[in-house]
């Protein structure tokens, strides 16, 4: 074996080294390899299917009321009024209002709801209340549950930052009519009743007083 052949040899050698190392620490590539027109085309259009998803349709407001109607505009505007507001959460709140409100009203004792009743739906809770008590009747309820609530309206004005939410309610509750004898005149203790109001929540937006205040009342 003379020596240019062992040359040739360790030159191989050397050179199938170089080629595993250079696998080794950069990898390989396999299958069909983007250009970079393509490359750029689709991030162009991730950007745009981005875009879309960032300035769709508020699922907060149009979950609740048609997307582009009176009410979704106004709701908007209260968003923007004080971004933390949602309306799922409201409806949470209003849930509760509502309920707490009720049983304070079939009880005929406002006071510890009366911070969330503007003084006019106040005062005629008051007189209904007087009413009960010439007549000497009394009423027991008792809430079962909430059917259904929604939102059926929203108004939102801007010189002022009120905003105003119409809100459907469906309860079940037992209410027994009691004279002053304690005798039943009305109701039943057993027998649910089916109850649908129609209330109506005010608040200045971004106030620092977190609480809606019930402006109105209907069925």
């Amino acid at each position: 074996m003379n020596s240019s052949f062992l040359s040739l040899l360790v030159l191989a050698a050397i050179a199938i080294f170089l080629i595993l190392r250079l696998r080794a620490v950069l990898g390989t590539r396999e299958g069909f390899e983007k250009s970079p027109e393509v490359v750029k085309t689709a991030k162009s259009a991730q950007s745009r299917n981005f875009e879309v998803i960032e300035g769709g349709p508020d699922r907060d407001i149009t979950d609740h009321v048609p997307e582009g109607s009176e009410s979704a505009r106004a709701l908007a505007a209260m968003k923007s009024a004080e971004p933390s507001f949602a309306v799922g959460e409201f409806l949470t709140g209003a849930r509760g209002a509502y309920e707490m409100i009720l049983m304070a009203f079939e009880r005929g004792d406002i006071s510890e709801v009366r911070d969330f009743l503007s003084p006019e739906v106040a005062e005629s809770f008051d007189e209904v209340i007087e009413a009960r008590r010439a007549q000497g009747l009394e009423i027991e309820a008792n809430f079962v549950g909430l059917n259904d609530i929604a939102v059926q309206e929203a108004q939102f004005d801007a010189s002022s930052r009120e905003g105003e939410v119409t809100v459907r309610f469906a309860a079940e509750l037992t209410s027994v009519v009691r004279n002053s004898d304690g005798e039943i005149v009305e109701g039943s203790a057993t027998e649910i009743k089916r109850q649908r109001d129609v209330w109506t929540f005010a608040r200045e937006m971004g106030s620092r007083n977190p609480n809606w205040v019930l402006v109105a009342t209907g069925g």
